[in-house]
C-alpha cells in the first residue's frame, strides 16, 4: 500500500492510548480536517508484533512528520550517531518526510536523560556548537531537518541576545528550517516579558515547515508551564491568527500529552486550526471575479 507523504493543514500529536479510537473512527465525521499525524521516532523504531501493525496502519492512512525528544543538540555530549542511523532507515522505510527536533538539550554525561528540555546560552559559542551539530545530523540523515523554538523558564546570565536572534543566528549557521511552537512563544513572553507578535515579526517564514499548537499550565501570573495537559487559551490562538496573518498558513498540529480527553473533542481544537487556516486563505487569496 503506497504511503502518503504531503504534511499539509490541521494535524495532531499521536498518543498511543488514541489509537484504538483513531482506527474506529477513521473515515467518520469527527476527523474530516485532521490531516497529517506527528509521532516521536523514539517509541516506534523497532516497533514488533502488536505496534508494528498499528504502524504499517498509520503511514497507509495519514501522512506522518516525526518529532524527536532525545537528540539532545544544545548537550555536551557527542551526538548519538547510532541512534541517528536508525532514524534514517525509519525515515526511508516508511517514506516519512519531515524530522524535526528541539532546540534545547536534554542529557549529559553526568546524569544521563533529563525529562526536560533544558534551555542553550544565547551566545555566539552556542549558535556555532549547536549548528555544527544540526549539520552534522542532516549529513547522516541525508535530509534537512528543523528545529524546534522551545519553552524555558530560567535565563542563562551569560547569554548574549535575546531568544529569537539567537533562533535566526542558528538557522542561518546550520541551513536548516523551523518547527515554530506558537504555545512556546507565548510561554516565554509572558515568563520573560517580550512581546510576542514583534517575535513572530522577525520568523523567516521560508523556513517554517509546521507549526505546533498546545495548551500550559498557569502557576502564576508571569509564570506559564507548558504542559500541553490544558486547552489552548485565547491569546495563544490570536498568535496563531497573526503567525497565518504575517508568515502564510502553514501545516499546524495539536499537542496534549496529558489530560487527554476522547478524541471527538480533542477534534474540536483541531477543527478550530483547520478553521483559521481556512479563513486566512481565505484573505489572501485574489478574487476571479470579472473585471468590468
Amino acid at each position: 500500500m503506497a504511503q502518503l507523504t504531503d504534511i499539509r493543514g490541521a494535524g495532531l500529536g499521536l498518543k498511543r492510548e488514541l489509537l484504538p479510537q483513531l482506527m474506529q473512527q477513521y473515515g467518520q465525521p469527527p476527523l474530516a480536517q485532521l490531516q497529517f499525524l506527528e509521532i516521536a521516532p523514539e517509541n516506534w523504531i523497532q516497533a514488533g508484533g502488536k505496534y508494528a501493525a498499528e504502524l504499517d496502519w498509520l503511514v497507509a492512512h495519514y501522512p506522518i512528520a516525526c518529532h524527536g525528544l532525545c537528540l539532545s543538540l544544545g548537550g555536551p555530549d557527542p551526538l548519538n550517531v547510532g541512534f541517528l542511523q536508525q532514524v534514517k532507515q525509519f525515515l526511508s522505510d516508511f517514506e516519512i518526510p519531515l524530522y524535526t527536533e528541539h532546540l534545547s538539550y536534554c542529557s549529559d554525561t553526568a546524569n544521563g536523560y533529563i525529562y526536560d528540555l533544558l534551555p542553550i546560552p544565547f551566545t555566539e559559542e552556542a549558535v556555532k556548537y549547536v549548528a555544527q551539530r544540526i549539520r552534522q545530523t542532516q549529513d547522516i540523515l541525508q535530509r534537512r531537518i528543523a528545529v524546534e523554538n522551545a519553552s524555558f523558564y530560567v535565563a542563562a546570565p551569560l547569554s548574549e541576545m535575546d531568544e529569537i536572534s539567537f533562533i535566526n543566528a542558528v538557522l542561518a549557521e546550520a541551513d536548516c528550517d523551523l518547527h515554530l511552537d506558537i504555545n512556546n512563544v507565548y510561554v516565554n513572553s509572558v515568563n520573560f516579558g517580550f512581546d510576542p507578535y514583534a517575535f513572530l515579526d522577525q520568523i523567516p517564514a521560508q523556513r517554517i515547515v509546521y507549526g505546533h499548537m498546545a495548551g500550559h499550565l498557569q502557576v502564576e501570573a508571569n509564570l506559564l508551564v507548558d504542559t500541553h495537559g490544558e486547552a489552548i487559551i485565547d491569546p495563544v490562538w490570536r498568535l496563531l491568527t497573526y503567525a497565518y496573518a504575517k508568515l502564510g498558513v502553514f501545516p499546524t498540529l495539536l499537542e496534549r500529552d496529558s489530560h487527554i480527553p476522547p478524541l471527538p473533542l480533542l477534534m474540536q481544537e483541531v477543527d478550530r486550526i483547520a478553521t483559521l487556516q481556512q479563513q486566512a486563505q481565505a484573505i489572501h487569496t485574489p478574487s476571479l471575479g470579472k473585471v468590468a
